[in-house]
């Protein structure tokens, strides 16, 4: 698991040779980058609309917060890019990833101009405590898997203000919560990611 959109790919197009090949053979991909070059000119020339699933992280939405925790392209830039890919009609959605309430404008959030919303939770350990340092971490109190998770009733009360998209699915560690995610939020129960394929296709991925 690594961003498959690094300034490095500038230079040896790795990505864009192996998009191709999977074009060829009509193999559906997942891009998951916090970068915008997968919605610059170059490579919306190769991605096949009925292949390509695309999900652009954020963690704020605020430039300036954004570049304190990350080196990545700023997160105006990632929206444009959201925003672009939705408006020529890929499969592409935002994702929250992780999830940190005290980063979010949600004016900002729900305002962005795409159907459908991928949330991750944070989860903490020690790394976490100290890369997020200005974090108040009280309320992770849930221990699963050597990480520290918010409650359930926390995170659904912390969804409530998420409300600029048609479809809100939920990426979950926790077990119990991704029983609560799949039962009752998630859109494709089967699928947290909720992928969107053409509708001859639906028999063969299930």
């Amino acid at each position: 698991m690594t961003d498959c959109f690094q300034t490095c790919e500038n230079i040896y197009e790795i990505t864009y040779q192996t998009i191709k090949l999977l074009n060829e053979r009509g193999i559906h991909y997942l891009i998951v980058t916090k970068s915008d070059l997968v919605a610059s000119d170059k490579y919306i020339e190769i991605l096949d609309k009925e292949l390509a699933h695309i999900q652009i992280s954020i963690t704020s939405t605020d430039d300036k917060v954004a570049l304190e925790y990350e080196k990545a392209p700023s997160t105006s830039k990632r929206i444009d890019a959201i925003e672009k890919l939705y408006k020529l009609g890929y499969d592409v959605q935002l994702r929250l990833s992780p999830f940190i309430f005290e980063l979010i404008d949600f004016n900002v959030l729900n305002s962005i101009k795409c159907d459908k919303i991928l949330i991750e939770f944070l989860r903490v350990n020690s790394f976490i405590k100290r890369w997020f340092n200005k974090i108040d971490f009280s309320n992770y109190t849930l221990k699963q898997s050597n990480y520290l998770h918010l409650p359930l009733e926390i995170k659904i009360k912390q969804l409530e203000s998420i409300t600029g998209f048609r479809e809100l699915s939920v990426c979950e560690d926790a077990t119990e919560h991704y029983l609560y995610w799949k039962n009752n939020v998630n859109p494709n129960k089967n699928d947290c990611c909720n992928l969107t394929f053409p509708k001859e296709e639906l028999a063969n991925v299930a």
